[in-house]
This record gives C-alpha cells, sequence and structure tokens, in this order.
C-alpha cells in the first residue's frame, strides 16, 4: 500500500517505501475482532445480531481507511485513537506516513519521535526514519535507524536491502555489499536479478 521513494541519484535501484503499523492485529491477537480485519470487509450479521462498527478499536478503523485510501479521516481516527490511549505508538508512526506520503518532512519526524518516545524499539518507526532521513540524503541518520530497525526485526530482508543502498550512497561499499548478500538470503532467488546486478556494480567500483 505504500509508495515507493526513489534515491535522487541515477541507476540506483528503488527502495522500498514506508512500512505501516498494524499494532494488536499482528502483535496482540484478540480473538474478539479476528472477524472483523480481513481486508476491511466487516462481518455485519452475528447470530442474527448487528455488529456495529465501534465494536472495533478506533486504531483499526484508522488502519482500515488508511488502507482504502481515506487519508483525511484516517488521520483524524489515528489522532481519535491516542486520544483515547488506544495503539498510541503505532498511531503516530502512521500518521507520520502519512505526511511523509505527503512531503511534510518535518511533521513526519515530529510523529516517528512521539511514537519512539512512547516505544523506543518500536520497528516500523526506525524504519519509515530511516527511508525518511535517506529520501532527504542524510545517509548517516539513516544507516542508524536502518541498523536498529535490524537488530530489531533481523529477519525482515527490505531493512537489509535499503541499508546496501544507503552505505552505497555514503561510499561505504565493502559494508553496502554484506548488507545486500543478508538481503539475498532472506529472499528467494526470483528476487536477486537486481541485487546481483548491484552487487557487481559495487565489486568493480
Amino acid at each position: 500500500m505504500a509508495k515507493i521513494i526513489q534515491f535522487k541519484v541515477d541507476h540506483v535501484p528503488e527502495k522500498f517505501g514506508p512500512q505501516p503499523a498494524r499494532s494488536n492485529k499482528q502483535r496482540k491477537p484478540q480473538g474478539k475482532g479476528k472477524e472483523l480485519e480481513k481486508l476491511g470487509q466487516l462481518n455485519l450479521f452475528t447470530g442474527g445480531k448487528v455488529v456495529r462498527l465501534n465494536q472495533i478499536s478506533v486504531f483499526e478503523e484508522a488502519l482500515m481507511l488508511d488502507d482504502q485510501g481515506d487519508r483525511t479521516t484516517a488521520r483524524t481516527r489515528y489522532m481519535k485513537a491516542i486520544e483515547e490511549h488506544d495503539s498510541i505508538a503505532d498511531a503516530y508512526c502512521n500518521l507520520g506516513i502519512l505526511e511523509f506520503k505527503e512531503g511534510n518532512n518535518t511533521k513526519a519526524i515530529d510523529f516517528f519521535t512521539l511514537c519512539l518516545k512512547e516505544e523506543p524499539r518500536h520497528f516500523e518507526a526506525h524504519y519509515n526514519l530511516a527511508n525518511l532521513y535517506a529520501e532527504v540524503g542524510n545517509f548517516a541518520l539513516a544507516k542508524v535507524h536502518y541498523s536498529v530497525s535490524i537488530e530489531i526485526e533481523p529477519n525482515f530482508p527490505n531493512s537489509h536491502f535499503n541499508l546496501g543502498l544507503t552505505l552505497a550512497m555514503n561510499k561505504e561499499f565493502a559494508e553496502a555489499i554484506n548488507a545486500l548478500k543478508h538481503y539475498r538470503q532472506l529472499t528467494p532467488k526470483t528476487e536477486h536479478g537486481q541485487v546481483d546486478e548491484l552487487i557487481r556494480k559495487l565489486i568493480s567500483t
């Protein structure tokens, strides 16, 4: 669902875009709301009773609206979730993504920072901050946040790929090659064409 953002340099592969936080549905499964979480399809009838929308959390409602592309309403519901102490860190993170997508980088940084204040090891916030800093050319900070995201979720391949690109842009070629090799180890062969070509170019640099 996220927009893919490119580094502003010729002949550099696309990096992976923002990673939204999904909160309780993946981290703390709740039996009560599982049937309401499938691709935004709401099961409106259970045992002959109407299931009201307010049986899902405010954050889940915001996320559903966000997935459907209704950014304005999603933003309002994320703020409401924060007011109600519902998945505060995740709501801040996703507000940061909304600002990031609209080019409001300062506001995006503010929201990601608020997320990390609530939850210092919030994977998506570190990953998205890294994407933002890479986008604006601050490769040193991008490197820091990609590295932290890898410490938290070492098997998420996109972090390794984007770290590799960041290191390459910072002329740290040996480290870039190692990061890209980690990406290869975590992905199927069908996805190796682009990264293998990039590794060959870095070796010959």
